[in-house]
This record gives C-alpha cells, structure tokens and sequence, in this order.
C-alpha cells in the first residue's frame, strides 16, 4: 500500500474523528495507531512522522498548547470579538437554554425531543375553559366594542375581574388561578378568536406586568398587599417601559428617577423624584397600579454609595401626586385600552422598587427574564388562536358561497390559499403547545420565545391576508356580521409590540441565538472576560479547543450531508416524517458551521451585517417550527388522515431554511468564501421544493370538509352553534349546505334541468308540491338558504350610524 493510500485512510480517519467528536487524545491516539501501522508496512516514513509529531504533541500537552498556542488566539480574540453592552449581557443571562440548544448541536437528539412531556390541562383548568373562557365568548359583541363603545363593556370587565382572568399567573395563596402556561395559552387562543379587545385586555396582565414582576421579585410586604387585590380585581395594573425616545430600543429609556430626600405622607423621607414619559401602555387608561421603568441615579450617594444604580423597576399607584393619566391611544381600530403615561416631579419611597431598595439598578434583568416568558405566551397564542378560528370560517365560507355554480373553494387559485391558511395554522398551533410546555418545565427561553414572536404574528398577518383575498367584500364590509375586518386592521399591531419584528428577526434571534445555544461560544467570551490570568487562559483553552472541534465536525457533517442528502442519518420513526429528521438535522450542522465562519471570519462585523445574521436565524427558526410541527404530529398519535397538514408545514419550512441557505451563501462578503461555502453546502442545487398542488388541494377539502381533521384543527376554540356566535352560524350553515346539496341534485335530476344554488327556500315550496321532496328535504333546504345569505350578504347602514357619537368614546 503506498503512501497516497496511506494519507487517503489518514484523512478518512481525521473525518471520521470530527465526525463522531471524539476528544483530542483519542483522536491523536487513533491517528498515532494509524502512522504506527504505516511504519510497519514501510509505508510511512521519518518525514511524516516528523510533521505528525510537530502538530499531535503541542496539542496534546495543555501547558504547551496554552503558552504556544491558546495564548495568542486568546490575544487575537480580544481584538476581533463584538463588544457586549451591559443590557446585552443582562439579556443573555436572563434565558436558559432548551431544545434550541439542540438545534444549534449540529446534532439534535430526535429522542429527547420525543421525550419532551405532552401539555395537558388540569380539570380546574378545563373547567375553566368549557365554562367562564365560553361564557364571556358569548358575552362578547364585537361590533358594539370595537364601533359603538370602543372599550368591553361594563357587564364584560365585570365578569373578568370576577372570574380571575387576570389572574391566571398569580399563585393560588394570593386568591389567584395559578395555571400553567399551557393552559394560559389556550385560553388566550380562543379568546383571540372571538375580540382581539378581549384577548389583549386579558393576556397583557397575564404578561409582562406588575403580577408577573411581583411574584419573583417583590418583597413581601408587596406580595402580600398587591397580589390579593390584582387576583380579585381590585386593582388594574399596566406595566410602563416604552415611550417616545425608546420603542423597541427599551434600554435607551430617557426616563429618570434620582434619589433624594422629600415629603411623603408628612414626614421627609428617602424616595425618588421621578420624570417620564411613556406611550404604547396597554391597560394605561383603565390602570390602577402602574409598573414603571426608569433610570435611577443616585449622584449624592444615598443609595449605598452607587452614583447611578441602572434600569429600575417601581410600582406606582395611580392616585400619586403628578401622575398624570387617562387619555388614550386608537391601535388601528382596535380599541383594547392603551395610552401614554406622564409624570413630572413624581416623588415616591424607595419601598415602592418592586423588591425594595435591593433591588435598585436591577430592573433589566427582571424585566428580560419576564418577557422570556411572557414572549413565549400572549402573542403567539393569540396568533394561533386567531388563525385556527380564521382557517374553519375560510373553509366555511368557501365551501358556502359559489361563483360560476361552483363553490369558491373548488377554484385552484382559492385552494393555494386555503392550503397557506391550514397549514400555518397547524403549525402555528404546534408551536404555542411545544414553547408553552417548556415554560411550564421551568424554562425561561429568550431564543425560543423571540422565534414564536415573530414568526407567529407574520405568520397570522399571511393568514389574515389570504383569508381577506378569499373572503373579497365580504372581508372588507365592517358591520355587525364581518368577522375579519377588525382581525385584518389590527394585525399589525402584534408585529410592532414587544419588540418590533424587524428588530426582532434581523438582531435578536440569531444575535442572542448564537451566544446562548451555542456551546462553546458564550464560554470563550465569558473566559475572556476573567481578570485572573492564570485562570483566564486555561478556562479559554478549554472552550477554544471545543469550539474548534466542535467547527470541524460540523464541516464534516455538512460536507456528508451534501454528499448523501442526509440519507444515512438514523430517524426516530421509518415512515414518511423520517425524510424531514434527516434533513433537519443536515441543516443544523450547516447552522452551525456557518455559524462558526461567519464568526471567524467577520468577527465584530457580523453584528452589524444585520440582513446575515437575521438569515441564519431564519434557519434556526424553520428548525424549531419543524421541530415543533413534528412532536405535535407524534403527540396526536402519528394519524395520517392529518398528514397532508403536517406534510404542508414541513415542506413550507424546509423550503424557507433552504432559501436562508441560499441567500446567506450568495450575500457572504467574501467572494471566495462563498462559493467554498456553496460548493460545500448545495453542490448540486437545492433539494426540497414547495408543497406541491395536490397536497394543497388535500388541505384545501380538509377546511371545507366537516370531520375529525378539521375538528382538531380547530381544537379549542369558540365555535358554539348559538345566536350571535357567528362562528358557530358558519359551522352549522356548513353543514345545511353540504346536507341540501343532494337534494337540490335530486331536484335537478327530476327537472331535467341545471339549476342555480339560489332561492333554495322557493325551490323547496315548488319542489315538495310537486311532490318531489317531503317536508324535512323542504326544511332543510330552507334552512341552507337562510344561513346561505347570512354567509354572502354584508352590512349596510343609514348615513348618520356612521358618524362617531362623541358621547360613546371613552
């Protein structure tokens, strides 16, 4: 065997090694076997050993690899890695890592992701749902809140506050309901599909806000006086951050809090004499407790010698001297409560910083940590909620209403949109039950709960659209009877919120992706960072060399999944989902690798090549939705009558990871780099294509079609057959139209004729005197036609109901 032969098994050995990740002495130690049995067969010479020896000793001794070799990748760092800002740490800090640290592994452990326990509701939570959650659904006239009152009515935010909605996270020892968030999120859901009024008034308490913050961080005396009164209603709360200066942004507020001396209640006292001015609160109007973030500085040194202590947290109550509140804001015509908060010269006790003094300075942290969690909740399960809703009545309505004697839903172009609208909302519902439950297993998830964000309130924002363009005048008809207009308005007030999604996919995602799911990169920066040397260059050593193993395997899992297409990578399940496992787990080594050179190679500029960075988070975004998409269809039992659904989402996502493939690779700076880069990860073009025009066409019957598939679909929501639930007409309209149209077909038949699907209440009059359908056949008929024009027709009103009466805003 010649020398070629022998290097050709060496390298093979190298790759296999980088493969399997093994640890540098076993690597070394394969390799020295592999030159021991060159030598023997005279193979490998005095040269090869020479130069194996230079490269495998220094890195096998750690005291020479430190002071040769890590040393001055230690120094190189320190010039090319980004700066943190304090918020940015505080940020990190703030999330644990879950199954996105898996994702970004270069290889997920399919079987702890199966493992992963079920979200199940409890029978108080169940209760709950079936009984209040429905009640006030019912309760609920969309057109008398959004039109004629703009607020829920009196008899509404009674029963709320009776009820404990807005207490869903406070603990039961305090008088609240204590659920868990999986259980939260369903009834946000299917408040959403009935007023996003209601499902805003309800989530934002149950959010980020006072109760939340309270709970983690306040001081007894706090808990024990607040918590009570915001379970039972007592009080409003509304949690102030952003204002004019500072949206997205939040850690630039210009909002101040100095400590100083001044009169509370009679006596002088050490307090805070607070400025600011907020906008966009949610609950401002109606509040009773305000949360507040400011900046306090402290430049006399009262507060333990600190000049300025940082972003703080205080609770304010609304009857405080110089507060002033009360007017409002009109979020695109959906008129939830919200509005801006001033205060000039407000002094109030330091006792009132949620946790007391102590806690001055640390007020982004707490707030970060909240959000992690809250993010996870209230926007993506409105989002879901609605787009569950939206999908049946879509379905409903284009199987009802006929153009060219043919239902609407039976047109080609109409199906494409369906399939969009079904599918998303199959996924977008996986979501919210897999993020939720990961709350509920202790997780604070900043990754996972910026992910859910954003691609959830995009993804409601194309349903909505899809749904309007089915829907035509009747979508854009406001009235009593329109059940999308007020959705389609205020889509784009859950893009903007809690982090505007431009900021949130182009820096969060993958900005705090990569320093918190990363395994080795957080650790490099954190070894950096230490002030002893000795200490510092070891703890670096050790997260350097992983990283670079860590790389190398990476590369070498790509280039095999290149090569193979990832068809010798173990599945969980040998059926049609094992496909999706192996691809998904090909791209989270590309992930990863490209992860790693873009970091290498762009160092500090990666963070401002912000279109770059908001790709590989699209990436680690699809791996999580199809993550997502594939727990939930195991959870349901693997039934394939739901598999078109699944099958859509997957392929839609991998689609979308595949273009943030291409696209990254095509915009890469380096020239050079970049075709390596794509000779290594598409050397043969693209492999996985859209959901093609029969599996639409499957989704497409499956929304039109009453049965278990659809039912699921919808799992949850308000869809009770009642008066004034319209929802609920569609349903029962639906099933009238499908249970007349064999006997209209029988009334074709007798005729000799091809009729119109019109006037189906005159033609049953006609039909059964001539006695070619009985009375029921009749009824029924009638009955179709009735709930047939409520479908189609639209609202229209005198001039003078359109004039907004001064005396009906508040």
């Amino acid at each position: 065997m010649g020398e070629l032969a022998w290097f050709i098994i060496f390298m093979v050995a190298v790759c296999v090694a980088a493969y399997k990740r093994m640890s540098l002495t076993s690597t070394v130690s394969l390799l020295a076997g592999i030159m021991v049995l060159g030598t023997i067969t005279g193979s490998i010479g005095f040269f090869s050993w020479l130069l194996f020896l230079i490269i495998a000793v220094p890195l096998s001794m750690p005291d020479v690899r430190r002071k040769f070799i890590s040393s001055r990748l230690l120094a190189f760092y320190k010039k090319v890695s980004p700066e943190m800002s304090a918020t940015e740490q505080e940020a990190i800090d703030a999330g644990t890592v879950w199954w996105d640290g898996e994702l970004f592994s270069g290889k997920p452990d399919w079987n702890k992701l199966h493992a992963i326990p079920k979200g199940r509701l409890t029978a108080e939570e169940k209760a709950f749902l079936d009984g209040p959650v429905d009640r006030v659904c019912h309760m609920v006239d969309e057109w008398q809140i959004n039109h004629q009152n703009a607020d829920l009515p009196p008899e509404i935010w009674a029963y709320l506050k009776e009820h404990k909605f807005f207490a869903m996270i406070i603990k039961k020892k305090y008088g609240g309901l204590q659920f868990s968030a999986y259980a939260q999120s369903r009834v946000l859901q299917k408040l959403a599909g009935c007023s996003a009024v209601l499902s805003s008034t309800v989530g934002v308490p149950n959010s980020l806000g006072p109760g939340e913050l309270l709970q983690h961080y306040g001081t007894k005396e706090q808990q024990d006086y607040y918590l009570p009164r915001l379970a039972n209603g007592e009080e409003i709360p509304c949690f102030a951050l952003t204002g004019p200066e500072a949206g997205s942004d939040a850690g630039a507020i210009p909002d101040t809090g100095v400590v100083c001396r001044g009169e509370w209640e009679g006596k002088e006292i050490l307090g805070m004499r607070l400025n600011f001015n907020k906008r966009y609160i949610t609950l401002a109007p109606v509040a009773t407790v305000i949360g507040l973030a400011f900046k306090l500085e402290d430049p006399e040194g009262l507060l333990e010698g600190q000049t300025t202590a940082g972003i703080t947290c205080a609770l304010i109550p609304r009857d405080t001297k110089g507060l002033e509140i009360g007017r409002r804001h009109f979020p695109l015509n959906t008129p939830f409560q919200n509005g801006p908060l001033k205060g000039e010269d407000v002094f109030v006790p330091l006792d009132f910083i949620i946790g007391g003094p102590k806690m001055a300075g640390k007020g982004w942290r707490m707030l970060m940590e909240c959000l992690s969690v809250g993010r996870c909740i209230t926007l993506p399960s409105t989002g879901a909620g609605g787009a569950k809703s939206v999908a049946l009545a879509t379905g409903a309505y284009a199987r009802i209403r006929r153009q060219f004697r043919i239902p609407v839903g039976h047109m080609e172009g109409v199906e494409e949109m369906l399939a969009r609208i079904g599918g998303n909302a199959y996924l977008m519902d996986a979501v919210t039950r897999f993020s939720t439950v990961g709350v509920d297993l202790g997780e604070k998830p900043s990754v996972i709960s910026a992910i859910s964000k954003y691609h959830l309130t995009e993804k409601m924002r194309q349903v909505i659209n899809d749904a309007m363009d089915i829907h035509g005048g009747k979508g854009i008809m406001l009235g009593p009877n329109n059940y999308l207009g007020r959705g389609y308005q205020g889509a784009p007030i859950s893009i903007t919120v809690e982090g505007a999604n431009i900021l949130t996919r182009n820096m969060m995602i993958f900005g705090q992706g990569a320093m918190r799911c990363h395994p080795y990169v957080l650790s490099e920066i954190q070894a950096a960072a230490m002030s002893d040397k000795s200490e510092q260059l070891r703890e670096f050593d050790k997260a350097v060399f992983g990283h670079l193993g860590f790389a190398a395997a990476n590369k070498v899992r790509s280039l095999w999944f290149s090569l193979t297409g990832g068809l010798f990578h173990r599945t969980p399940f040998n059926d049609d989902t094992g496909r999706y496992y192996q691809l998904l787990q090909g791209y989270s080594a590309n992930l990863a690798f490209l992860t790693d050179v873009s970091m290498g190679l762009l160092g500090g500029e990666l963070k401002r090549k912000e279109r770059l960075s908001a790709r590989l988070g699209d990436i680690l975004s699809g791996l999580y939705l199809a993550s997502a998409t594939l727990k939930r269809f195991d959870e349901e039992g693997r039934l394939q009558e739901d598999a078109p659904l699944m099958h859509w989402a997957l392929q839609n996502t991998l689609f979308d990871i595949e273009e943030a493939l291409d696209t990254f690779i095509s915009n890469f700076p380096n020239k050079a780099m970049a075709v390596a880069l794509r000779v290594l990860i598409l050397p043969f073009g693209r492999r996985c294509k859209r959901p093609d025009d029969k599996l639409e066409h499957q989704i497409a019957t499956i929304l039109q079609t009453p049965g278990t598939v659809r039912t699921r679909l919808g799992d949850g929501q308000y869809l009770t057959r009642e008066e004034g639930s319209l929802f609920g007409d569609l349903e029962q309209t639906l099933d009238d139209v499908l249970a007349a149209e064999p006997v209209f077909d029988k009334i074709c038949q007798a005729r000799k004729a091809r009729l119109p699907f019109t006037g189906l209440d005159k033609l049953a009059d006609a039909a059964l005197s001539d006695g070619i359908i009985d009375e029921e056949e009749a009824e029924l008929l009638t009955r179709a036609e009735a709930g047939r024009l409520r479908t189609i027709n639209v609202d229209d009103f005198d001039n003078e109901e359109l004039i907004a009466k001064v005396n009906t805003m508040t």
